[in-house]
């Protein structure tokens, strides 16, 4: 039997690939597309500055959010406050992880103060803060006239 001659009615032993490369190439494609828009993240109207640099998208890093109703969510699981400490000490201090906060412009600041001493007493020296990039507007300026005022 010579190279790519058979006996006529002998079963060919060969397995042709093609297709199947061609379908894995195609969910390939499909997942590499999917897979960012998996990940949004949680709605949070965040302020306005003038110079925000560009968030690390490494796995070395943790998002802490403090919504707009004051819940707290590492990434996207809500931690109640009595637990933020150990957690913050469990998933980014013993991982050696960088932390980023970031909170709705709504936020009363006694709660994102709050959530800065939680960061503090878990032993997280370095934290960063994340922000839209955008024109600054003043919070005298938002609030239209509540509040205290320069004269």
């Amino acid at each position: 039997m010579g190279a790519g001659t058979y006996k006529q009615g002998s079963y060919v032993a060969e397995i042709n690939v093609t297709p199947f490369v061609d379908v894995m190439l195609v969910l390939l494609i499909i997942f590499m597309v999917t897979a960012p828009m998996m990940s949004e993240g949680l709605e949070v109207d965040l302020p306005k500055t003038r110079h925000v640099d560009i968030l690390p998208t490494q796995s070395e890093n943790m998002l802490m959010t403090v919504k707009r109703d004051g819940t707290i969510y590492l990434d996207e699981y809500q931690v109640p406050y009595e637990e933020l400490q150990e957690k913050l000490r469990l998933l980014v201090k013993e991982k050696n992880k960088a932390l980023f906060l970031q909170a709705d412009k709504e936020v009363p600041y006694g709660v994102v103060v709050d959530a800065m001493a939680s960061i503090k007493e878990a032993g997280i020296e370095k934290m960063g803060v994340v922000a839209q990039r955008g024109e600054a507007v003043p919070p005298a300026a938002e609030s239209k006239g509540k509040g205290p005022q320069k004269k």
